[in-house]
């Protein structure tokens, strides 16, 4: 019997499983920590835009992890940073009268490129996810979700290239489960796609002009655009959605903000910081591909900084790290 392990109980990981648990979908949601305990014990607060429910799941700690069968597919919902001793961790656990976890299919949910590859180290079937939805996780114990009709957009296929029954299968619970989702065998091209967008993330961490931070996100997408490409990237557009995602928005009376996306929400935290996965992977194949990349650099060495000094988003100010010349062209 198909089951979803869901690794994380974060915006993404809560809110799949609530929308698992409200659709019938067979599942267990995976955590540790503070979150993951209030989940188990008081149960869920999830807000969408039709309404508060107060949902209790399937739970299970890190520290206790559920046993695993031939039929679970295994959704990694932590941050890519997490990646590498999260699939570590999970790679050798043994399947009930099988052999190791490896051989499981495993989804990939994190934003950037790098997941993919430090997963197939160890599992031998890579789904890959480019998933788009408004959600917010700042409170222990609540998880709020702005997108209408639909919970998110979700693009999946296998890694590196392909699609296969199993592809098909998860997509259609995704379905199922309220997401607008399309299968793609060129899952990389949407991929990157997102990461050309999750550059401009960094801006949320830093106060100033709203004029100022919006060549700030402008320049860093352009720059990682120019990167992806130089590194033998086609990223997709949305045009080439073959679902309609026409009607799909961000509620205005959700909750959800502009300028809260994952990464903010991180330094809100006190967590980690993806930072080095989004900004730095484009730094990264600027250096192999000898494309520059200054912008991104920047932000991420000032992103660092920032979750260094142990400061909330908001207190530098962007000028610090983007400054502008006398004819007003930003350097």
């Amino acid at each position: 019997m198909k089951r979803y392990i869901i690794i994380g109980a974060g915006a993404v990981g809560a809110s799949l499983a609530a929308e698992f648990e409200t659709h019938g979908i067979p599942y267990v949601l995976v955590g540790r920590g503070a979150q993951i305990v209030h989940i188990a014990a008081h149960g869920l607060s999830y807000r969408r835009p039709g309404g508060h429910r107060v949902l209790r799941l399937n739970t299970a700690d890190t520290a206790s992890p559920p046993a695993l069968r031939p039929g679970d597919i295994l959704v990694l919902a932590v941050k890519a940073q997490d990646v590498e001793s999260a699939t570590e961790f999970w790679a050798w656990r043994q399947v009930e009268g099988a052999g190791f976890a490896s051989e499981l299919p495993l989804v990939t949910l994190q934003n950037g490129l790098a997941a993919e590859g430090i997963a197939l180290r160890r599992f031998d079937r890579v789904y890959a996810a480019s998933i788009r939805i408004p959600a917010r996780y700042t409170v222990t114990g609540e998880v709020v979700v702005g997108g209408e009709p639909n919970v998110g957009i979700v693009a999946l296929g296998r890694y590196p290239e392909g699609l296969d029954d199993t592809a098909l299968s998860i997509v259609a619970d995704l379905a199922k489960a309220g997401y607008l989702t399309e299968a793609r065998a060129d899952i990389q091209r949407w991929k990157a796609a997102k990461l050309e967008h999750n550059v401009t993330n960094a801006v949320e961490l830093f106060a100033g002009p709203s004029e100022l931070r919006s060549k700030a996100a402008a320049g860093l997408a352009q720059e990682a655009r120019a990167v992806l490409i130089a590194a033998g990237y086609d990223p997709a557009t949305p045009s080439e959605w073959k679902i309609d995602i026409s009607s799909w928005r961000v509620a205005p009376e959700s909750g959800i903000k502009p300028g809260q996306q994952s990464t903010w929400q991180s330094f809100t935290r006190g967590t980690s910081s993806e930072v080095d996965y989004l900004n730095g992977e484009i730094v990264r194949l600027g250096r192999i591909h000898g494309v520059a990349a200054p912008l991104n650099t920047a932000f991420q060495q000032a992103a660092a900084r920032l979750a260094i000094e142990g400061r909330q988003p908001g207190t530098r100010d962007i000028g610090e790290i983007y400054p502008v010349v006398t004819d007003g062209a930003a350097l």
